[in-house]
């Protein structure tokens, strides 16, 4: 029974060893530069242990059998003979080993055994774009594509030698379009890919009808979004644009009046000063260009500032800001620096303490642990002083000097 077990247990270390030998030995192929050496060390190294064992078997029985002397003349052999194997062994795996123990430290800097993550490459289009290679520059991005049809890089890329370099706008405007088709773009690249063709609509084709179409889209994707409040922005002032464009291409022949002849000796330039523009008629204009455009931001400032300072109607100029601070995904930037210039028209028109500390600590509120917050705390430390320089700086009231008094003969005193 025990012979039995001997012989079991033999087997199946025989098997373990040969189980991990043969991992090792095929992981060590598939990492090897060279199999076909690995595969002549591996035989090597067989060769010397099978034929070490043998020659140990040998010599131990010739130790058992023979006595004094001999016996201790095939023991020195034998231990040489097991010392030069294990030199050759040594040699031949030492840096394998080396590498097994080393490579777990390693792999913390350097990824280890961990494959690269894949990701298409554009260096060889953007050399050939550099080169003026267009075409072949659209084949390697291509190629590119098929392997990674979802990457924007790519793809921006590649409407972007079609717009501006092939000159060819209805291609990148279908290749912009078939990337913001997909069931589920990111918003972002679909915000940049609408306004990059908005931009490529109006500088390349002057068309300011298509570059609305293509801002509303972004509009009509991510409703009341910060994206949508952007490309609301944008829309509200293609008008102007329009404008803009005919009158760089209609370039018609523009006369200059002629200068003032010898206005160094004129009495007076009042009626040289061009008139300002009416603030009534501005406001009236903004009004109904919010009308159309109500997410238009800047107009809306423009029309808070114009009833403040104009109209002296402080209350009309803090819905208008208000409004605008309420608006939903707005940058908090441009939050505060609306809620700031409540604060400054507040305290340019004589709005009372209570009213500007209120509007300052909302800002406070708002923004607790941002800079504006912290900026609105000192202010409202010192807002009592700022206040009250406010309405006891006196105003300077200017004399009335003469004209041409560099044209008077006589020393100063005669002045």
């Amino acid at each position: 029974m025990m012979r039995i077990l001997e012989i079991v247990g033999g087997v199946v270390s025989l098997v373990f060893v040969l189980s991990v030998g043969g991992w090792f030995f095929v992981r060590a192929l598939k990492r090897s530069d060279d199999p076909s050496r690995q595969v002549f060390k591996c035989v090597l190294s067989m060769v010397l242990v099978v034929g070490e064992v043998l020659f140990a078997r040998h010599t131990s029985g010739s130790l058992v059998e023979g006595g004094g002397f001999a016996n201790s003349g095939s023991a020195f052999v034998m231990a040489i003979s097991i010392a030069i194997v294990g030199i050759i062994l040594g040699i031949l795996w030492a840096p394998h080993v080396g590498e097994l123990v080393a490579r777990p430290l390693a792999g913390l800097y350097d990824g280890g055994d961990e494959p690269p993550e894949p990701k298409p490459y554009y260096s060889v289009a953007q050399a050939r774009r550099k080169r003026r290679e267009f075409l072949e520059a659209v084949v390697a991005i291509r190629e590119q594509l098929a392997k990674f049809p979802d990457d924007f890089e790519g793809v921006a890329l590649l409407a972007g030698i079609q717009a501006e370099d092939l000159k060819d706008l209805s291609s990148a405007e279908m290749t912009l379009n078939h990337f913001c088709d997909q069931p589920n773009p990111p918003p972002r690249q679909f915000a940049a890919a609408m306004n990059q063709l908005a931009d490529w609509h109006l500088k390349l084709a002057q068309d300011a009808g298509s570059a609305r179409a293509a801002l509303e889209k972004i509009i009509a994707r991510f409703p009341d979004t910060e994206l949508s409040s952007q490309a609301a922005q944008r829309v509200a002032h293609l008008g102007g644009t329009g404008k803009q464009l005919l009158a760089s291409l209609d370039r018609r022949p523009m006369a200059v009046p002629e200068g003032v002849k010898s206005a160094g000796l004129r009495d007076s330039m009042k009626d040289l000063i061009p008139a300002e523009t009416d603030p009534a008629r501005l406001a009236a204009d903004h009004v109904k260009h919010l009308e159309q455009h109500p997410l238009d931001t800047e107009v809306r400032e423009k029309l808070a500032v114009i009833y403040a300072g104009h109209y002296r109607r402080l209350d009309l100029a803090a819905a208008e800001l208000n409004q605008l601070i309420e608006t939903p995904h707005q940058p908090a930037k441009q939050v505060a620096r609306w809620m700031n210039l409540l604060v400054d028209l507040q305290i340019q028109h004589g709005a009372d303490y209570e009213t500007v500390r209120e509007t300052l600590e909302r800002i406070v509120a708002r923004f607790p642990d941002l800079a504006a917050g912290e900026m609105a705390r000192t202010r409202l430390g010192r807002l009592k002083l700022e206040l009250k320089g406010k309405n006891e700086t006196p105003g300077v009231k200017l004399g009335v000097y003469e004209q041409n008094i560099g044209l008077k003969h006589g020393s100063p005193g005669q002045l």
